[in-house]
């Protein structure tokens, strides 16, 4: 058996070596042909041409090379078709003048936006590729994706020969964590930082100096509490952890880092993976491969191989292989498969379980979603499919959300259904044991998460206001330059940099616990009137700290066990680790019916205040069992 997981190993490392050397192996010329194949806009495609020169035609050894060169000639095309329609952003003139754009064509039409160039540098790269990797792409995608999938699950599949159950084996010695202390999640966190501030010389500046001394001011905070109380994360360790970081973490660490912020801002640089994968996106959808295909691709494909591993390791716990099949279900059905389908009958795309305000774009464009798609007739009434879908969005966020909430916490969407949970649960497993369970990290979780949420109801009620009035302008804001901050800083930098790029150093469920508005939303029902709970039988609690360890959002669950009390926290995700870890069977999930307002403050082992002896009896004083 160590031979196939050595075997597994060395061919996951080989296709993981291919998929990534896949992004060099590539040149790239921009022909007519690319130029017309791309570029429907004749004023766009003819300003290009114009501003390319002596470029067309010209080979480029690299992508590098072929984006430094043609991403100052889209650039220049913006500049040159705003010049000749009469824009003038220097003197405040912002839009096109009437008497300066051709006869019947519109602004949109004639000028080009930052978000076009971004389209437009995309598909040039893309598909002005020829080389090595171009033409074979069938053959590099089965030594890159399906080679290191295949790695991955002989790796893990050796490991249905050792007994099921979860030991105490020395959990914080492992390569991945070794020696990931306080010190060195600050410099990580610093890094993070400081990609936020290259990025704001470029957009946002106001609200990413705010953002980034709100940052510096929280990482002080927990730097000097933590110093006055004595804690560290090297300390806490030191017993059982040799010397040496754990090299496999960070290594992972900054390769998700690096992977999400070229996802998001520099697409551009990875169009060779989406080659790799255009013959299944136009099998599913009709249409080329682009960025979001990839990483909805990579996400499914991450989510499956890693499930696997928990369908393995969790074995023994029926609660756990039903609850980890839901989420790589969901995720393959729903999140995958059916907005692509979707997109083949010439439906709007959609995620029907994604609820607002995690889907925090769903009011952006209503009218790309609203009367949109096929129609048809209920009862008389004309509708759309687009419009279904919206009223379904609508109807998800305000009732089906607080509905299963108050039955079945959040468990049932966040542990069950959510991609972002399912890739916690699945990717993310090794790391659950770094969350910190300190009382300084609960305070700031309830104010980031809830100051998250606070800004996403904002946002929204911003967005409505300009849809229905038409008007952007809201005191001293303008509606569009606040959803492109929460689109930059919680839907890009949170959710995607620090909340899957910080797995190896701050847990599995950084997104979940410090930033998920819908998260902090279910937590409140949960929290306040909700039928979930964990009950404890404190009489039978070790104090072995399993379930402390293993628990993925930071909550000293032993704490609660030793007092015989209900785990009711609006942070809990009902994950249920702590109830298969625990060797005594102390703690369940469960459901009740009658106790809902005292569930929090309800203990239920005996705690003796006294003890009297009297006339040769002893009596008791205490709590009533």
């Amino acid at each position: 058996m160590k031979l196939i997981k050595n075997i597994g190993l060395a061919l996951f490392i080989l296709g993981l070596t291919v998929f990534v050397a896949s992004l060099t192996l590539s040149n790239h010329t921009l022909t007519e042909d690319v130029l017309s194949e791309n570029i429907s806009n004749q004023y766009h495609r003819d300003m290009i041409q114009q501003q390319a020169g002596d470029l067309m035609g010209k080979e480029f050894g690299s992508n590098v090379a072929f984006i430094n060169a043609f991403k100052p000639v889209l650039n220049n095309s913006l500049k040159a078709l705003d010049k000749a329609s009469g824009v003038d952003q220097a003197n405040g003139v912002w839009n096109a003048l009437p008497e300066k754009l051709p006869e019947g064509v519109s602004e949109n039409d004639y000028r080009m936006f930052p978000n076009t160039v971004d389209d437009y540098l995309f598909s040039l790269t893309k598909y002005s590729a020829g080389g090595l990797l171009p033409g074979n792409s069938n053959w590099f995608f089965l030594l890159s994706f399906i080679l290191a999938a295949l790695g991955g699950l002989m790796y893990l599949l050796p490991d249905l020969n050792l007994i099921p159950g979860i030991k105490n084996n020395q959990i914080y010695d492992s390569p991945a964590t070794r020696g990931i202390t306080f010190q060195v999640r600050m410099i990580f966190l610093g890094m993070t930082i400081l990609t936020s501030i290259l990025m704001v010389f470029f957009k946002y500046l106001l609200i990413g100096i705010l953002t980034i001394a709100a940052g510096i001011f929280i990482i002080y905070r927990i730097y000097k509490t933590n110093k006055e109380n004595n804690v560290s994360f090297a300390k806490t360790r030191k017993a059982t952890a040799p010397k040496g970081l754990g090299w496999i973490g960070i290594s992972f660490g900054i390769f998700l880092i690096l992977f999400y912020v070229t996802l998001y801002f520099f697409p551009e640089y990875i169009t060779n993976w989406t080659l790799m994968l255009d013959p299944i996106s136009e099998s599913l959808s009709g249409n080329t491969a682009g960025r979001w295909f990839l990483y909805g691709f990579l996400y499914t494909m991450v989510m499956f191989v890693m499930g696997i591993r928990m369908l393995i390791k969790y074995r023994h716990n029926n609660y756990q292989l039903i609850r980890t099949g839901s989420v790589m279900f969901f995720q393959t059905a729903f999140a995958f498969l059916i907005p692509e389908f979707l997109l083949r009958l010439n439906q709007p795309y959609m995620d029907f379980k994604n609820a607002w305000p995690l889907d925090y774009d769903f009011f952006f464009e209503i009218d790309k979603m609203y009367g949109q798609g096929t129609e048809f007739a209920i009862a008389g009434w004309a509708t759309s499919v687009g419009t279904m879908m919206f009223i379904w969005g609508i109807v998800l966020t305000l009732i089906v959300v607080p509905f299963f909430t108050y039955y079945f916490g959040k468990r049932w969407y966040c542990s069950w259904v959510c991609g972002c949970g399912g890739l916690a649960e699945t990717l993310g497993d090794p790391y659950r044991q770094l969350s910190d369970k300190s009382l300084t990290a609960w305070k700031y979780e309830r104010y980031i998460i809830h100051g998250v949420l606070v800004f996403a109801i904002v946002m929204t009620g911003m967005v409505i206001y300009t849809y229905q009035t038409g008007s952007s302008n809201i005191l001293f804001f303008d509606s569009y330059n606040v959803r492109s901050w929460y689109g930059f800083f919680i839907g890009s930098m949170f959710s995607g940099i620090v909340g899957t790029g910080f797995y190896p150093l701050m847990g599995n469920r950084v997104w979940c616990r410090f930033g998920c508005p819908l998260a902090a939303l279910m937590g409140l029902v949960q929290r306040f009137k909700s039928r979930f709970r964990i009950t404890t039988n404190g009489g039978q609690c070790i104090s072995c700290g399993n379930c402390s360890t293993y628990c993925e959002m930071g909550i000293d669950v032993r704490a609660y066990a030793q007092r015989g009390q209900n785990v009711v926290r609006a942070s809990c995700v009902g994950c249920g680790i702590c109830a298969a870890v625990c060797p005594r069977g102390v703690l369940r999930l469960e459901n009740g019916t009658v106790d809902i307002d005292n569930r929090v403050t309800e203990l239920k082992t005996v705690h003796v205040k006294s003890i009297s002896f009297t006339d040769g009896a002893f009596s008791l004083e205490g709590n009533e069992i």
